[in-house]
């Protein structure tokens, strides 16, 4: 059984009027229209297409952030309400959300530490030892200095800002990760950097991820299966190498020659 599954999701930003309704007018077009998804416990899924394609949109539907039109999102077989609002505590722990930009994420106002604590207090009751050694741990895993504990999101780089928030959503022991251009804003060096720790501790813990980019270089390095979205369609899906080095779609096709064209 996967551990996220999609089933014709349809998903629109302006919902149609009540008179449209009445009279039978047209709906707005979707933004997604009937994608379906399947994400594997323990595997990291790409999803891949150029902006505006609707990547983003089937994220935020997966996270209760934007409710679909029609579909359906399943957590190991148990629907998932369409509103974070309406998930309990044990939902929202087991899908944990990471952001292209991780300022918009962390209190300003907040330390590292504090940050850290938020989740392990709210899902695990932590104590004030506890969460001092689980920070510690959590700062380890990223490959932090502990001493960034006692700094604010403001004292941090870019990278190091985005490690902070990919600790604060395993903090969580979540079963889920998902990653909405977590690299984009980064400098070449320092994605390859954070590739590979979303890569080590997605493995190293069983942890599932739906990693959204549209670089499928950026997929192709980083994930077992893709999926290829166009104008809100899944277009080809299947094992990254195989998506990658014999694309049959042509938009594929497009997406893999301008990465060798740059």
């Amino acid at each position: 059984m996967p551990i996220i599954a999609v089933r014709n999701l349809v998903v629109r930003y302006r919902r149609t009027p009540i008179l449209a309704r009445i009279t039978r007018q047209i709906p707005p077009d979707p933004v997604v229209a009937n994608v379906s998804l399947m994400l594997a416990r323990g595997e990291i899924l790409g999803l891949v297409g150029e902006s505006g394609s609707g990547k983003s949109t089937i994220l935020r539907a997966i996270a209760g952030l934007w409710p679909p039109s029609a579909g359906d999102i399943t957590l190991e077989g148990a629907n998932l309400p369409a509103r974070v609002t309406a998930r309990d505590r044990a939902a929202l722990r087991r899908v944990q959300a990471v952001f292209q930009n991780p300022d918009a994420s962390l209190n300003p106002r907040h330390t590292v530490r504090e940050i850290l604590a938020q989740p392990l207090r709210l899902y695990f009751n932590a104590k004030a030892n506890e969460v001092e050694a689980r920070a510690r741990s959590l700062m380890a895993d990223v490959r932090l200095d502990p001493a960034h504990l006692d700094r604010r999101p403001a004292q941090l780089s870019g990278g190091e800002r985005q490690r902070v928030a990919l600790a604060r959503a395993f903090a969580a022991e979540p079963d889920v990760i998902l990653c909405d251009e977590v690299t984009s804003a980064l400098d070449v060096s320092v994605q390859a950097s954070v590739l590979a720790l979303i890569h080590d501790l997605c493995h190293a813990r069983g942890t599932s991820c739906l990693f959204v980019a549209h670089d499928i270089a950026v997929v192709a390095a980083l994930c077992d299966r893709v999926a290829v979205l166009h104008q809100g369609r899944i277009v080809e899906q299947g094992p990254a190498r195989s998506v990658c080095s014999t694309p049959e779609h042509p938009y594929t096709r497009s997406l893999i020659g301008a990465v060798h064209r740059a």
